[in-house]
């Protein structure tokens, strides 16, 4: 049986959030599917080890408009798959599946122009399917081990990229909770950031904790995952590293100031969220509360969470 999966969404925390019911699809079919992606979710990266995955599909900027529906109808007419699960209601990719001759075609309801919470709409599509209760909880699945670390150390990522500055606590901000964090306990810092957040790399850097830290901007995201892996804490903004975190299983601290928590905060019992005052599970997109995150509220759930 050959399986299509279509998961559109352009995040790597989208990616990441929607793995437990990709992975409850392989498993109740007792085959790994082909799974169709853009490449800014990082599915290459995040699941190249994955055994629930035979191979990905990029969706790229050729397949949007009018000759790219049928582009990508007949690319994926010749893989000759028999189902598809697709994650969305979009009509263009029911009709992309039928162009493609696949027999047995899932997808959300249609319900144009209705807004819904991501995750409760995943996991009902995908209980529906397999009959089960399909938890929340995702599971990155990685084989290399980082053994460069020192276990002596309380190793702490800080997640200090966003997708955007509204939802980016202040870079001095978090080497203010630095400095406190290493005066409670021997400390690495490992900032998860890219190459264009050089400038907050290298504030922090030049900052008086700057020799405890590493920065993972010449690194790709599959390279960062087992060292994200081995560490005790990540703090960071709503960004993909907080969602990778936490689907490697360590404990996550996740500043939420301009997204929705309901949706991005509560699906796993890794992660744990701060908000800006007074809004307790209340933002969402344009809260631009960056500048009412607590920061003792921070630095205290910090140090609970390490403890």
């Amino acid at each position: 049986m050959k399986v299509l999966v279509i998961q559109q969404r352009y995040g790597i925390g989208d990616m990441v959030i929607l793995l437990p019911y990709i992975h409850a699809i392989s498993k109740k079919l007792n085959t790994p599917v082909s799974l169709l992606a853009k490449e800014s979710s990082k599915a290459f990266d995040l699941l190249a080890e994955d055994k629930h995955i035979k191979e990905i599909i990029t969706l790229d900027r050729e397949k949007d408009g009018l000759s790219g529906l049928f582009k990508l109808s007949n690319e994926l007419k010749k893989k000759k798959f028999d189902k598809v699960f697709i994650f969305n209601r979009s009509l263009r990719y029911n009709l992309i599946s039928k162009f493609s001759s696949i027999k047995s075609i899932y997808q959300y309801p249609f319900n144009f122009g209705k807004k819904d919470n991501m995750v409760l709409t995943a996991k009902t599509f995908a209980e529906n399917i397999t009959g089960e209760n399909v938890s929340t909880e995702p599971n990155l699945i990685i084989k290399k081990i980082f053994s460069n670390m020192d276990k002596s150390n309380k190793n702490i990522c800080l997640g200090i990229s966003a997708s955007g500055p509204t939802k980016r606590w202040g870079i001095d901000n978090y080497i203010k909770l630095a400095k406190e964090i290493s005066k409670k306990v021997k400390c690495k810092f490992y900032l998860a950031a890219g190459p264009n957040d050089i400038e907050l790399i290298n504030n922090f850097k030049n900052s008086d904790v700057g020799k405890h830290c590493e920065s993972f901007e010449k690194l790709s995201i599959r390279e960062t995952l087992p060292i994200i892996k081995n560490c005790n804490l990540v703090v960071s903004n709503d960004t993909g590293f907080a969602h990778i975190a936490c689907a490697l299983g360590v404990k996550t601290l996740t500043l939420f100031m301009d997204s929705p928590v309901m949706t991005y905060g509560n699906y796993s019992s890794r992660m744990s969220t701060i908000e800006p005052l007074g809004l307790k599970n209340q933002t969402f997109h344009n809260t631009l509360g960056k500048d009412s995150i607590s920061f003792e509220a921070v630095f205290e759930k910090t140090k609970e969470l390490l403890s």
